[in-house]
C-alpha cells in the first residue's frame, strides 16, 4: 500500500468511525426516551455513571496518571460544569421534543465552540464564521418557534442551552489538551463530577424503576460511551477539518429512528431549521478545510 493509498485508507476508516459514534449517539437518545417517566437528572446519572466506569477502565489500563496541574484546575471545572448542565437540558429536551428536534438543537455545539473561542481563549473569528454562525442561529429559530402559542418552547430552550453547554465543554476541553491534560483524563472527571453533581437530588427525589428501565438506561450509557469511543478513534485516523461533517449523519438515525419507534414526523418549520444549520455547517466545514490547506 503506497502513501496515496493508505492516507485515503485513513480517511475512510475515520469517516466510517464518526458516522458510528453518530449511530451510538442516535441510540443513547432513543433509549433516554424509553426509558419513560423517570426524570431527566436521574436518567443522566445512569449514563454518567456507565461513562465514568468506562473511562475509569482505560485510565487504568493506560496507566494514565489523574494528577492536574493546578494552572488547568479551573478550566477543568468549567468543563465539568458546563458538560453537566450541557447533558441536563440536552436530556429533558429529548424527552419533551422530537428526538430529531433535540439532536439537532445539541448539534448548535460547535458554533457555541467558535463563540466561547473567541470570549475566553481569544481566538480570532473570521468574518465567514460569524456569518454562518448567524445563519445557524437563524435556523435555530425555526425549530424553537418561539412565540406564546409554542407549547414546547420550555424544552426547545433547554436544546439549545444544552448545545451551549457542550460548546462551553468543548472549548474547555480544547484549553486543557493545550496543557497537556489526556482525554481519558477529562472524561473520567467529567463523568464522575456529573454523577456527584446530581446525587443530592437523587437521594431526595428518588423515582423507583423497573428492572426494564434500568437495562435501557444502562444501554444509553453503553450507547454514550460507545459514541465517545468511536469518535476519539474517529480523530485518530483522520483531522477533524475532513471528517467533522459527517457527524451530522445523526440526524439523520435521529429522525429514522423517532419515526420507525415513535411515529415521529417533524413539521415543515423543524426541516426548513434542519436544512439551514447542515448548510451553514457545511459551509464552516469547508471553509476550515479550505482555509487549513493554505497554510
Amino acid at each position: 500500500m503506497n502513501a496515496a493509498e493508505k492516507k485515503n485508507d485513513q480517511y475512510v476508516r475515520g469517516a466510517a468511525m464518526i458516522v458510528l459514534s453518530a449511530f451510538c449517539f442516535a441510540c443513547m437518545n432513543v433509549c433516554v426516551r424509553l426509558a419513560g417517566d423517570i426524570p431527566s437528572i436521574q436518567k443522566s446519572f445512569f449514563r454518567n455513571l456507565v461513562a465514568a466506569a468506562a473511562a475509569g477502565v482505560l485510565v487504568w489500563k493506560n496507566k494514565e496518571p489523574l494528577r492536574v496541574e493546578s494552572k488547568a484546575y479551573p478550566a477543568l471545572v468549567l468543563r465539568c460544569v458546563a458538560g453537566t448542565a450541557g447533558i441536563l437540558c440536552n436530556f429533558y429536551a429529548i424527552d419533551h421534543l422530537l428526538i430529531a428536534d433535540a439532536s439537532i438543537l445539541n448539534k448548535l455545539s460547535p458554533f457555541f465552540a467558535v463563540i466561547f473561542s473567541l470570549l475566553l481563549l481569544k481566538e480570532k473569528i473570521a468574518p465567514f464564521q460569524a456569518a454562518c454562525v448567524s445563519v445557524a442561529f437563524c435556523g435555530c429559530l425555526f425549530i424553537v418557534k418561539p412565540g406564546f402559542e409554542n407549547t414546547e418552547i420550555l424544552p426547545a430552550l433547554a436544546g439549545v442551552l444544552g448545545g451551549l453547554g457542550a460548546g462551553l465543554a468543548y472549548t474547555m476541553v480544547r484549553r486543557l489538551g493545550t496543557m497537556g491534560v489526556k482525554g481519558p483524563v477529562i472524561v473520567f472527571y467529567f463523568s464522575l463530577f456529573s454523577c456527584l453533581a446530581v446525587v443530592p437530588w437523587i437521594v431526595l427525589h428518588f423515582t423507583p424503576m423497573t428492572l426494564r428501565q434500568q437495562a435501557v438506561l444502562l444501554l444509553a450509557g453503553l450507547c454514550a460511551a460507545g459514541g465517545q469511543f468511536s469518535i476519539t478513534a474517529a480523530y485518530t485516523y483522520a483531522p477533524a477539518k475532513k471528517i467533522s461533517i459527517y457527524d451530522y449523519s445523526q440526524i439523520l438515525f435521529a429522525s429514522a429512528l423517532g419515526f420507525l419507534l415513535f411515529g415521529e414526523i417533524p413539521d415543515v418549520y423543524s426541516m426548513v431549521g434542519y436544512v439551514i444549520i447542515i448548510a451553514a455547517s457545511c459551509l464552516m466545514f469547508f471553509y476550515n478545510r479550505a482555509k487549513a490547506t493554505s497554510i
